[in-house]
């Protein structure tokens, strides 16, 4: 800074208006890349939704039109057109163009929200090229249009309506977002929820790109969610248990069926909002779960005499389960709503949940001895696993460094710094361990595939010697008293395996293992996927990798046909030491796809399709994404 520079009032900068969101998108979007995308659709979607919680919305359609704008429309009140008092422009424009602007402030227009912050259509607006909001209020219809964040006209009235709502559309700003186009599928998967969440109240998505369409409406609410979440699972029993009740003005709804999997998924929602990190109300759940289990298995005379209690894990081995709870002032961690801090809330979940089901259990015995003996069950392997993770510990500590003999280590200890590549096969393992980077990069060759964790508990998993040096390896640990995520001892996890088709069903292997016993590692964006090259292209001394077909081709025009030498490449074995660490190892030629959870419900779905033990689900998914498929090599 030149020293000779004052600093005075008239240094500091004001960002008037929706400036600051321009300024610092990710401050209010999380991000600018195709999460912070889809955000911008939800933002307005919840309005929609926050209209159907109050009651006065029972239908909400999104299109996606081929121009590459949105439109959210619903049947709520429309946003109110007439003078602010303070502001002296029209209701609705307030609400488009200044932050902490809405009608969620208090309890007299909405008792409960998902859009709490008052930023989430102005933010929308701010971060697209242009805006225009129609509302249908008082038997009118009302039109303005935005052009990043500033209108372009006064709210005018363009027609008569008899019915009322609110159609919002706008189009992403191209100098905002890396990539402005939206996903269908991701979009019906959360309206799909949305759909579960706020029975009877339609949700419809259009798709004038491709044509596609979908309607959800559901009259059962959670109960067919649970259901949904357990179609490709083998429930322990048929009816799925709900239970709902009310306490200090805090409406809670539990559903909850077990299956015959080894897998928790509980998925749970504040007023709405996918609480995917949890809170008091999951910790509510939780503990009224393991407490009323171990207390009807007691008094039933379903625990041996001094065998010891039931521990939480125990009683969620298996469990499908949807939390719902509806909260006039949630306190949430952020704007992305991932975490609900309310301390009142688990004392009134864990009220509701334990009198619910415990008087499931006493009025379901042959339900009840199920699930219990499926606990029982859980317990005696999570047992098993302590004892083989102690088995571990004593055989890696015969190393000097604790860990696998067959991991290439680096030099640098800085997990910031360093990553690890866990690669398919011993021959491309030597490779990796020529070609790379000794400082920084560590090497785990994997022999065979490994063993499918969808499938099998945990004491089985740790038998399996692959996973075990993966483990080991990664310096985590494993399993619920164990997995300490701040103890990695690489900050990238890469899988490379080969592009074929054992490739593709180890990579998927190893993606289940990690979204099934430390997806904290995907939250925390250490895992990647290796992108190498499918074919060498030579011509005279120039070389060229083409990482698809269609790159292929393009390098095959700009260099001409003639004279070409062009090497398909199997595996990562064909490659040399210094062609995989040019080609997919070095960070400034590589190309590196990374693991995120953009929708946890989604993720889990797959996986259970793809590795769970029904054939048929899986033979469907096959049959309907097999189009999508590329550079398959068979």
């Amino acid at each position: 800074m030149d020293k000779g520079q004052t600093y005075d009032a008239t240094s500091i900068q004001v960002l008037k208006g929706l400036e600051a969101v321009r300024r610092r998108p990710a401050m209010y979007i999380g991000d600018t890349g195709s999460r912070g995308l889809h955000h911008l659709l939800f933002e307005v979607v919840d309005n929609s939704v926050d209209e159907a919680l109050a009651g006065y919305c029972d239908r909400i359609k999104v299109t996606l039109h081929s121009d590459g704008s949105v439109t959210v429309e619903d049947t709520g009140r429309g946003i109110p057109v007439d003078l602010h008092p303070t502001e002296g422009k029209p209701g609705v424009e307030v609400v488009m163009t200044t932050l902490h602007a809405g009608g969620k402030f208090d309890q007299k227009t909405y008792k409960v929200a998902g859009g709490l912050h008052g930023v989430g259509v102005s933010v929308v607006n701010a971060l697209s090229e242009w805006c225009e909001v129609r509302v249908c209020r008082g038997g009118r219809l009302y039109f303005q249009r935005y052009e990043r964040g500033k209108p372009t006209c006064a709210l005018k009235e363009v027609g008569k309506r008899k019915r009322t709502g609110t159609k919002v559309s706008f189009f992403p700003d191209k100098k905002i977002f890396k990539q402005t186009e939206f996903n269908f599928e991701l979009l019906s998967q959360k309206l799909m929820e949305l759909a579960f969440l706020n029975k009877g109240v339609r949700f419809e998505i259009k798709d004038e790109r491709s044509g596609k369409s979908q309607t959800y409406e559901y009259q059962g609410g959670i109960v067919q969610f649970v259901k949904y979440i357990n179609e490709d699972r083998e429930p322990l029993f048929p009816k799925p248990i709900y239970i709902s009740g009310e306490r200090e003005g805090v409406m809670v709804e539990v559903a909850i069926q077990y299956n015959h999997s080894y897998m928790e998924d509980i998925f749970t929602y504040v007023n709405n909002i996918h609480t995917v990190e949890g809170g008091t109300h999951l910790a509510g759940f939780k503990a009224a779960l393991t407490k009323t289990i171990n207390s009807y298995a007691q008094r039933n005379g379903l625990l041996k005499n001094g065998s010891p209690a039931l521990v939480g894990e125990d009683t969620r081995e298996g469990i499908a389960a949807v939390l719902s709870v509806k909260v006039a002032n949630p306190q949430f961690e952020g704007q992305t709503k991932t975490k609900l801090g309310n301390g009142e809330v688990k004392g009134i979940v864990e009220s509701v949940m334990a009198e619910g089901l415990n008087q499931y259990l006493e009025e379901n015995p042959s339900a009840a001895r199920l699930i219990v003996e499926k606990c029982l069950s859980a317990a005696r392997s999570r047992e098993a696993a302590k004892r083989a993770r102690e088995l571990t510990r004593r055989k890696t500590a015969l190393d000097s460094s604790g860990l696998p003999g067959k991991l290439a280590d680096c030099s640098i200890q800085d997990p910031s710094l360093t990553e690890i590549y866990l690669v398919e096969g011993d021959s491309a393992g030597g490779s990796a361990k020529q070609g790379r980077d000794r400082r920084f990069q560590a090497i785990l060759p994997l022999r065979g595939k490994i063993l499918n964790v969808e499938k099998a508990r945990l004491d089985k998993i740790l038998k399996n010697e692959e996973i075990r040096a993966i483990v080991t390896a990664l310096g985590t640990g494993i399993g619920t008293d164990e997995f300490s995520p701040e103890k990695i001892r690489y900050g990238k996890i890469i899988i490379m395996t080969d592009a074929d088709v054992d490739g593709a069903h180890i990579r998927t292997l190893l993606l289940t293992f990690f979204y099934r016993y430390m997806k904290e590692l995907i939250e925390l964006g250490h895992l990647y996927i290796a992108q190498p090259p499918l074919y060498r292209i030579k011509k005279g001394k120039e070389i060229s990798y083409a990482y698809s077909d269609e790159e292929k081709e393009a390098i095959l025009k700009r260099i001409g046909q003639d004279g070409v030498q062009i090497q398909r490449y199997k595996g990562l074995g064909e490659m040399n030491p210094e062609q995989l660490w040019q080609t997919t190892m070095n960070p400034e030629t590589r190309t590196l796809l990374q693991i995120s959870l953009f929708d946890a419900l989604l993720a889990d779905k797959i996986f259970s399709v793809l590795m769970g033990s029904k054939v048929e689900p899986r033979k469907q998914f096959i049959e309907e994404n097999a189009r999508f498929v590329r550079n398959l090599d068979v």
